[in-house]
């Protein structure tokens, strides 16, 4: 999954991002909010973590923005800002979950699995189409037969981004796109050599080949 961060501290914001990459997230960093407005307008997010205190424009006018165009992505604020009417301004303007900083990295996960589980309207914290069940906080898959294999963070969120929408064809691109942040190096071969590795752990039938489209898991039956 693809996360956008939005916060100009930087000790902060370079410690949330390791967090973040360290737990299979692919996660781009912009420090003000102008910026991070036009970054929504062309780039696919699966998450934004947002900062009220921003440089130009505050955090407030961004969800505000985002909430205006009808944007409905899963969205937490992360801010020191720990007043009432700060917190009801928040979450009534659209915001998905409040956090105070300072947080435990754990707590952030662990809050933005939930909301990501509640809008893609399932309250289990496991994926599963059936065959194959993937936990985000292991990062474990489970085979149909019962055999759990630990997987590596690409290959996690490689299935991850297949079994968010069983039934869809994601293409080399689509992929790609919720596994690397900017500025990493993506090989050309490399979606097929994640794939190849996942269907060695979980079997080679969960994940199908579309030729010439993409790769898919099955709905569940």
């Amino acid at each position: 999954m693809r996360i956008l961060l939005i916060e100009d501290d930087p000790m902060i914001g370079e410690a949330i991002q390791g967090a973040l990459k360290d737990a299979s997230y692919a996660a781009d960093w912009v420090k003000n909010g102008k910026t991070a407005l036009t970054t929504l307008g062309c780039q696919h997010y699966d998450l934004v973590l947002l900062d009220l205190g921003l440089p130009g424009k505050d955090g407030m006018s961004v969800l505000a923005d985002i909430r205006t165009k009808s944007n409905p992505i899963p969205l937490l604020i992360i801010t020191a800002r720990d007043g009432l009417d700060d917190r009801l301004r928040g979450l009534d303007g659209g915001a998905d979950d409040y956090v105070l900083k300072p947080f435990e990295m754990a707590e952030l996960l662990a809050r933005m699995r939930a909301v990501l589980r509640r809008k893609g309207g399932s309250a289990a914290p496991v994926l599963s189409n059936g065959m194959v069940s993937l936990d985000p906080t292991t990062r474990a898959a489970t085979t149909h037969g019962g055999t759990t294999v630990q997987l590596s963070n690409r290959e996690f969120a490689l299935l991850q981004a297949l079994l968010v929408r069983p039934g869809a064809i994601l293409s080399r691109g689509e992929l790609e796109d919720r596994i690397y942040g900017w500025g990493e190096e993506v090989e050309s071969n490399a979606v097929e050599y994640l794939i190849h590795a996942l269907r060695r752990k979980i079997g080679s039938e969960v994940i199908k080949n579309v030729r010439g489209v993409g790769w898919m898991v099955s709905k569940s039956a």
